[in-house]
């Protein structure tokens, strides 16, 4: 594996939106810092939702946007979905919270999946966008950086498994907000979830 690309982003407006977003993220040249906080220079414009150390890079993997380039019907440009990284021969239905990714002194710990709103199916300028993606089931994965580091395009990526009982992305995707069994709540507190997570379903919350 490595990495294809590494996207940021500056604050854009959305056709017919009176708020801007970081969304429209595109392909950079050269070395780029990542530090607690993400992409140095990215914007990110609602903090509230996007953002913050517990979902600081937003990666998507490159078989999965071969998927999508091949649904949508046309080439996919890195970036389109608000990606910060690509990384080669990744399916994201191959990876679970607590995997690692890295590459030079960049570490990242997956915490949860992506969770598609409304800011990314006006993007796709597509208002069934939401619906189509979740029906994929290739949620995109966040991360937490563990280890900063300088990084460029072309760095190998090494893929290191959660050695605990796996919570993947699509599985993630399908029960979020929902009721788990004991035994799934158990299993997924065991895994380094993203805290808002935790926190919904940490006893007594």
């Amino acid at each position: 594996m490595k990495i294809l690309a590494l996207c940021t982003g500056d604050p854009e407006r959305l056709p017919g939106k009176s708020y801007k977003t970081g969304i429209f993220k595109h392909a950079v040249s050269g070395a780029v810092m990542i530090d607690a906080e993400g992409l140095v220079g990215d914007a990110i414009c609602n903090r509230k939702h996007h953002g913050g150390v517990e979902q600081a890079v937003y990666v998507e993997g490159s078989l999965t946007l071969d998927w999508w380039s091949r649904e949508l019907g046309r080439p996919y440009e890195p970036g389109t979905f608000g990606e910060n990284m690509v990384i080669s021969d990744l399916d994201n239905r191959d990876v679970a919270v607590g995997d690692r990714f890295l590459t030079g002194d960049l570490v990242l710990e997956v915490t949860s999946c992506r969770m598609p709103c409304a800011t990314f199916a006006a993007r796709m300028a597509d208002p069934k966008f939401v619906k189509r993606y979740a029906a994929a089931a290739r949620p995109g994965i966040y991360c937490r950086v563990i280890g900063c580091g300088v990084v460029k395009a072309g760095m190998p990526v090494e893929h290191q498994a959660f050695a605990g009982e796996k919570v993947t992305m699509p599985e993630l995707m399908e029960t979020f907000g929902g009721r788990l069994s004991e035994t799934d709540r158990a299993r997924y507190l065991a895994a380094p979830i993203h805290y808002k997570l935790r926190a919904m379903l940490e006893p007594g919350i």
